[in-house]
């Protein structure tokens, strides 16, 4: 006996073994250390047909024999034959038992227990029930744990103090400057703050059976079980963290415009072009720095492409800032847009009831005709043939058609908000002193909850925002987030006002607009 490979609890599916690797790159070597692998059963070696034949050929070119003590076999053609014919059975059994093994923990999932998965931070198992030697568990709330997650939550949302809400990595650091740690005692990381972010059971929904154990892909979803838990964050406050992180994606909106120290990033455009205005600096015969917003396109491709603006930064910053304080924030003006929100969500109301009742109608109607024509096969009235499988299969369709547009019809449908004149001042007023201070990232957070773009034209500023997110803005859903407006890169492509935005209009004096032409 020259050596002993032990691959510890290890599927016999599985090719990447530590130990059965190191076994065939030593039976590979140039000085032939073996002669034989003897294993209990070929089950041992190799649960895979195709995998045990390939390494079984491989191990024959170097002179190494596989022998199994409990299915003896020669090296005669049968035998081979034989060999791969245990070598089918094998797999097959194996997949069979994976196969009862996850029809068993998802009906345990569908009861609402938990599968032994490790258990995410802030919760922990309850022992609920016995039966025979098994025992039975259901997440539970840490009440010192969940701490944390709302308090992670809460830094990305709003941050701490002036701050302003904080990034994934910033909400890493903090947490490890300030004395957290994970359940194991580690630092946080990136990955961990943002697996937090994006975990649905926080809001009360673990899904059990999401992906591939061995290929890490997403299952259908039909496939998944989705189990209530006591959630620790409420839904509406998870739903907008997990729009503001698709929002702040890198690849739908560059960092700078989310947490950069400029507060019209990602905001100011130039009229002509729609292109971004960048910062630009220059320096006085003084020595004075004198910083600009200039059209991206004129700087990059010159006045053939955009005969390009420029305005002094911080003037752009105060023409917003105060046109936004004197005239949005107010609640006369606050209250003129709600109400035109929810008059045009009333109407919109009563055209889809219209739909749900024709959809409504129509599945009836189907499952109508199908229960007379099982009723038909029932009584021996008529056959079940293959025009009539036909038609039963339409009629499924039809049926299936009209209940997904029903549902998702009920699912988009909002009804008109009425909101407390006590709310709305309040809004405002928290607006008009979170805009005008702190620190840029904290104000620019709060300008793009509620705006689009600010439009820089020839003696005009246009500030173009969406009443719809207003409406969420003042229901104190999303003041941390951006909604539809980075998510859907087309959206509203033509940029018209089509009813569902609102322009403010700030015009510069003469004289400014004379001083910034000399100095284009």
């Amino acid at each position: 006996m020259v050596a002993e490979y032990v691959d510890a609890g290890a599927s016999g599916m599985e090719e990447d073994r530590t130990e059965f690797q190191r076994m065939i790159e030593r039976a590979c070597d140039d000085d032939r250390p073996f002669d034989i692998i003897i294993v209990h059963s070929f089950s041992r070696f190799f649960r895979d047909a195709f995998g045990l034949e390939m390494y079984v050929r491989k191990l024959s070119k170097v002179g190494v024999r596989l022998v199994s003590i409990t299915q003896e076999l020669g090296d005669a053609p049968a035998h081979g034959m034989m060999r791969q014919i245990i070598a089918l059975f094998d797999e097959y059994q194996s997949r069979e038992n994976g196969k009862h093994v996850l029809r068993a923990m998802k009906e345990n999932a569908r009861q609402g227990f938990y599968n032994g998965s490790p258990v995410p931070l802030g919760y922990m198992t309850e022992e609920v029930e016995k039966r025979g030697v098994r025992v039975k568990k259901r997440l539970a709330v840490d009440p010192v744990e969940a701490e944390t997650i709302r308090l992670i939550y809460r830094l990305y949302r709003l941050g701490q103090g002036q701050s302003g809400p904080m990034g994934v990595k910033a909400i890493a650091c903090w947490l490890n400057e300030h004395g957290y740690r994970t359940r194991k005692g580690g630092r946080f990381g990136v990955s961990a703050v943002h697996t937090i972010l994006t975990n649905s059971v926080y809001a009360g929904e673990w899904v059990f059976n999401r992906r591939s154990s061995k290929t890490l892909r997403d299952k259908p979803e039909s496939e998944r079980i989705v189990v209530s838990v006591p959630p620790i964050i409420e839904r509406a406050e998870f739903d907008a963290v997990a729009a503001s992180l698709k929002s702040r994606d890198p690849r739908v909106a560059a960092p700078r415009a989310v947490t950069g120290p400029i507060l019209l990033t990602g905001l100011a455009v130039c009229a002509s072009c729609q292109g971004a205005m960048t910062l630009r600096t220059g320096t006085s015969r003084s020595g004075a720095i004198h910083k600009y917003y200039t059209c991206s396109t004129c700087a990059r491709q010159g006045k053939t492409a955009c005969k390009g603006r420029s305005i002094p930064m911080a003037k752009l910053d105060g023409l917003v800032t105060e046109g936004l304080v004197d005239r949005l924030f107010q609640p006369a003006h606050l209250t003129a847009l709600l109400t035109s929100v929810s008059e045009r969500r009333a109407t919109q109301v009563l055209e889809v009831d219209k739909r749900v009742a024709a959809l409504r109608s129509d599945l009836t109607e189907a499952e109508d005709k199908l229960k007379r024509l099982y009723k038909m096969v029932e009584d021996g009235i008529a056959e079940l043939d293959d025009i009539l499988k036909e038609r039963i299969a339409s009629l499924k369709l039809d049926r299936e058609r009209a209940g997904t547009a029903l549902d998702r019809i009920r699912a988009q449908a909002a009804p008109p908000t009425a909101f407390d004149p006590a709310v709305i001042e309040r809004f405002g007023r928290a607006m008009r002193e979170n805009i005008t201070s702190g620190e840029t990232p904290f104000r620019k957070a709060y300008l793009q909850a509620v705006i689009d773009r600010v439009e820089v034209d020839d003696g005009v500023v246009r500030i173009v925002g969406d009443k719809s997110t207003l409406e969420q803005a003042v229901a104190g859903l999303s003041l941390a987030a951006d909604g539809v407006r980075r998510c859907v890169p087309k959206w509203r492509a033509r940029r018209d006002n089509d009813g569902h935005c609102n322009h403010w209009e700030i015009r510069r004096p003469r004289e400014a607009r004379r001083k910034e032409a000399r100095l284009e």
